[in-house]
């Protein structure tokens, strides 16, 4: 027997907070020579007086949050004086700096005065840019610190501050010649982004060693790019299909996302872990597979082709084009005959989602490397943009080739082509079984004369998976309009069996609240009568007591009861 997740934690876990804390730093990190160059002072410094922007949010992740009072006094240091030259203000000496508590607070009515602003708290994950926060404070500018997803965003200009953190680099060589003996190998060379300022000493040293195919990757803002948000080799950018002749060398372990999508373009993976970067441990790095985990993957999708509701989760309101992928989600769920409703969310958790149980599976809008959540904690499947696409298609147009997409604008331009071509393989073949199943209707209306349609996974029969899918039906043949094509205004008596309707169009969500339900809100524990045909006399509505609780003032009298 399936248990339904708990909809509330208990009180004893109030105070308790499930996510790990962060390792401290050690001692000679925390100096502030250290800090500077490890958060790129100077650079972000010249950075924000070339943009002539004055006031700045500082956005860190939890793990670096120990570090923002040291990081957030250099910058006021080196920003607060507007009356000296930016040359003489860019520096790491801050000797010829006095004690700058009084002198910043002097300067606030300056017109060359910089205020900046420390985030403590993102809204969605920490890798992407939290604008919603900034626009609080009134932010001209966004200093996010540590890895990013680098998707665009729509409103504030950001400046990406990867830090430069510690790497046993003889260790990574040694592995990297361990696990690559054969010195003509195509290798692509890439790291997470705090540690890619190490790689081009790596890769000198490699190729003095006899190494004569390595290709080092450079960090860009494109994660469309057949390498997301890095460059690619020359052969690449002419024919992408050749990144398949290509072995991948990855410092730091990837998230999932981004490894789903390697492993679908390269023809194999190696990941150097995070911990050995950080210890200096020499091993021969084993190959990466995801096979198993996109046979997850395809067989959660498939359990959702029979949902007859889809929640449309936006877990971001940054990226510049996640409006777009909005309405390419609800079209294609419409086109399939399906019901959509949309939840807008920070940061997703299992009693979230929980609490809408009429939701049959989860599409999540957010950036392209948090879109892919494990469902094994949450109640209800949780799908990406792309795999919905799959998941929607009829069964003779759903192909798995084992290719993976993370990034919407590869999503849209996609959907684009399709557009252009007037043909799109997927979803149209899904449209075009609603379309049959309407025609059907004219000659019985029972929900027999739709062809049958069973759980991939369980083998059972589904009655009701495409229950918009009325709302599809082209004019009648003989003239008249469709039932759903009347006068909307128009009062219609539901009888038992008939689904619940809001203005004469089909809702299973209030069929859902009406009849699986068991609490419905405030007064539903009884029934109110003159909602009953039976009951046609009125009753005149009565003031109440108004003011305060302490002293409420009685209509008939004045005095305070």
């Amino acid at each position: 027997m399936e248990l339904h997740p708990a909809f509330s934690t208990p009180a004893t876990h109030i105070f308790d907070d499930d996510v790990a804390p962060a390792e401290p730093l050690p001692d000679s990190l925390r100096s502030p020579e250290q800090l500077h160059v490890r958060y790129e002072i100077d650079r972000t410094v010249a950075e924000i007086k070339r943009g002539k922007w004055k006031r700045i949010a500082l956005q860190f992740p939890d793990n670096m949050l120990p570090d923002a009072p040291t990081v957030f006094e250099r910058l006021s240091r080196q920003l607060y004086d507007p009356l000296k030259p930016d040359s003489e203000q860019i520096g790491s000496d801050d000797s010829h700096y006095p004690d700058t508590s009084q002198q910043i607070g002097s300067a606030t009515n300056s017109p060359g005065f910089r205020k900046l602003f420390i985030l403590a708290d993102t809204s969605f994950g920490a890798c992407c840019v939290d604008e919603i926060a900034a626009e609080h404070a009134s932010a001209d500018v966004v200093v996010h610190y540590g890895r990013a997803c680098l998707s665009p965003t729509a409103r504030l200009p950001v400046i990406h501050v990867f830090t430069h953190q510690p790497l046993a680099a003889d260790s990574v060589i040694e592995s990297f010649k361990d696990t690559y003996p054969n010195h003509d190998q195509s290798i692509i060379l890439m790291a997470d982004a705090i540690y890619a300022s190490h790689l081009p000493n790596i890769d000198s040293v490699l190729k003095d060693q006899g190494y004569t195919s390595i290709f080092t990757t450079n960090i860009v803002h494109d994660p469309s790019s057949p390498l997301p948000n890095r460059t690619v080799p020359e052969s690449v950018y002419r024919d992408p299909e050749k990144l398949g002749e290509w072995q991948l060398f990855h410092i730091s372990d990837p998230p999932d996302s981004l490894l789903l999508t390697l492993a679908s373009r390269v023809s194999g993976i190696h990941v150097y872990p995070t911990k050995a970067a950080i210890t200096g441990q020499v091993m021969a790095v084993p190959a990466v597979s995801s096979r198993v985990a996109l046979r997850r993957r395809y067989a959660l999708l498939t359990s959702v082709s029979t949902v007859p509701i889809l929640g449309i989760l936006i877990n971001t309101l940054s990226v510049r084009n996640y409006l777009h992928i909005v309405e390419h989600v609800k079209s294609c769920i419409s086109a399939a005959g399906k019901k959509s409703y949309i939840f807008v969310v920070g940061k997703i958790n299992a009693a979230k989602v929980a609490n809408f149980s009429e939701i049959g599976a989860w599409v999540v809008i957010g950036c392209w490397e948090s879109s892919l959540i494990d469902s094994s904690d949450f109640w209800k499947p949780i799908l990406t943009p792309f795999e919905l696409e799959l998941a929607l298609a009829s069964d003779g147009a759903r192909v798995w080739t084992g290719e993976w997409k993370s990034d919407f604008q590869a999503i849209l331009n996609a959907a684009a082509r399709h557009a252009d071509d007037g043909d799109s393989p997927k979803i149209h073949a899904q449209a075009e079984a609603s379309a049959a199943e309407g025609e059907a209707g004219y000659l019985d209306s029972e929900p027999e004369s739709a062809p049958p349609e069973f759980n991939l996974r369980t083998g059972r029969y589904v009655s009701h998976s495409r229950p918009m899918q009325a709302q599809f039906q082209p004019p009648r043949p003989d003239g008249h309009q469709n039932s759903l094509q009347s006068d909307r205004s128009a009062l219609v008596l539901r009888t038992k069996g008939d689904i619940v309707s809001i203005g004469n169009l089909a809702s299973p969500g209030a069929e859902f609240l009406q009849c699986s339900r068991t609490w419905k809100g405030l007064g539903s524990d009884f029934e109110i009568e003159y909602d009953t045909s039976e009951f046609n006399s009125s009753v005149a509505v009565e003031e109440g007591r108004s003011g305060l609780a302490r002293a409420y003032l009685s209509v008939h009298s004045a005095t305070k009861r």
